[in-house]
């Protein structure tokens, strides 16, 4: 394998690292933006963390030089390499997969739907609630769901992923310039976008829902205020949630942002 195949083949890690995690949002409960909590750290990335990191791993890794609009048969054809997950290599059958990963960062990062840039994903069953003593609660059984997409998520490698997204980084700057912003850095929306995910609260008690006019409303005024991309996390149930905001955090250190801007942890008790 030359060296240019090795590149796209470590590059693959970093596309699904925000992607996997928003693979579920078909099946979210619709509701208001988040209120967004004072005192956070400032959204920047720390170079010198991030040239640490990576120079722990071995010798940088080179930026990728394919051109971005070819860039997906040999991502597809290299993807078995990445993972031993036989889901993986499923969710490589769409197009453009380096711009819709900077798109779904970007719609993550703003707390909205990365919908659009999702549809190949599928999960089975359906959205599922359970009625307890007159009133309805999401349905617990249907966190299984999930369980295969945390695998995946959990199978990339940490440090692949930092090295993946210093060679691809010139290639999401260019996707992220398409979208309409020429003159911002992609490490922002990125880290924003990691914010997005671990300010998702997790809940282990049941939550209670109620019928609005087209969708389940979330009883609990703090849960319903989330913003659609943190209600679907909500979706994959209290351990999924966990382990996919475990591994964030492994893989937000390893690009080099520090703890000091990772918002701690949120557990929380619905109200009932």
């Amino acid at each position: 394998v030359d060296e240019k195949q090795k590149i796209i083949r470590v590059a693959l890690a970093v596309v699904f690292v925000l992607v996997v995690v928003g693979s579920a949002y078909y099946f979210f409960i619709a509701g208001r933006s988040e209120s967004r909590e004072a005192g956070q750290a400032p959204l920047r990335s720390d170079a010198a963390a991030r040239e640490e990191a990576l120079g722990k791993e071995g010798p940088a890794v080179p930026a990728l030089t394919v051109p971005l609009d070819s860039s997906d048969e040999a991502v597809r054809g290299l993807a078995s390499e990445l993972s031993s997950n036989a889901l993986f290599g499923q969710w490589l059958r769409s197009k453009d997969l380096l711009r819709r990963f900077a798109a779904a960062a970007d719609n993550i990062a703003n707390g909205q739907s990365p919908r659009p840039q999702l549809e190949f994903f599928s999960l089975p069953g359906e959205f599922k609630v359970v009625s307890r003593a007159g009133r309805l609660f999401l349905d617990p059984s249907a966190y299984e769901r999930y369980n295969a997409i945390t695998d995946v998520f959990d199978s990339l490698s940490t440090s692949g992923c930092a090295r993946a997204y210093a060679s691809v980084k010139p290639l999401l700057q260019q996707a992220y310039r398409e979208l309409g912003y020429p003159n911002e850095d992609f490490d922002r929306t990125l880290l924003r976008a990691i914010i997005e995910i671990l300010r998702a609260p997790v809940v282990d008690d049941p939550i209670p829902v109620e019928k609005g006019v087209t969708t389940y409303l979330m009883v609990d005024p703090l849960l319903e205020e989330l913003s659609p991309a943190q209600k679907h996390l909500l979706r994959m149930g209290p351990e999924n949630l966990q382990l996919i905001q475990a591994k964030l955090r492994e893989i937000a250190l390893a690009l080099g942002f520090g703890e000091a801007q990772q918002p701690r942890p949120r557990l929380h008790t619905p109200q009932k």
